[in-house]
């Protein structure tokens, strides 16, 4: 029997996304709400870096691509030219480059010990994993594990 081609609501195809991004306004109001020194508060404080990583990686991979990783979906190539093509088959890599750094530019401007200092850092720590996610997983493999196998 042939695949039906209805087509899946709008929940259907970014629920993944809407609760992430729903999980992360609540660790954000409760870390407002909170006292950064106190154990939850500084748990909601992280809580924000670990779900900003998250909803970066669910998104970025679904329009991003980068050459060699396994999580990433093999893209047509779009030029000829070798510029585009490299921009085009590194362009994950590149978003979190372009964005880590501009994370760490923020990060710079404000005091570590300050309750979003302290959240902002956490972030910069989370791209830097982030990027080791990308590189390393292009390369290295770990037996048993569904996405190393080629």
């Amino acid at each position: 029997m042939a695949a039906s081609h209805t087509r899946k609501s709008f929940w259907h195809r970014h629920s993944l996304s809407i609760v992430s991004i729903l999980v992360l306004t609540l660790w954000t109001i409760l870390y407002i709400l909170s006292d950064e020194k106190q154990r939850w508060g500084a748990f909601y404080g992280n809580a924000i870096a670990d779900w900003t990583g998250m909803l970066v990686t669910v998104l970025a991979t679904k329009w991003f691509y980068e050459v060699g990783s396994v999580e990433s979906k093999r893209p047509k190539p779009l030029y000829i030219r070798w510029l585009p093509e490299f921009l085009h088959e590194h362009s994950l890599t590149i978003f979190i480059l372009i964005t880590g750094v501009g994370w760490v530019v923020a990060y710079q401007k404000m005091d570590p010990n300050a309750k979003w200092g302290q959240v902002v850092g956490n972030i910069v720590s989370e791209w830097t994993q982030l990027l080791g996610v990308v590189w390393l997983t292009k390369e290295l493999i770990e037996r048993g594990s569904k996405e190393s196998k080629r």
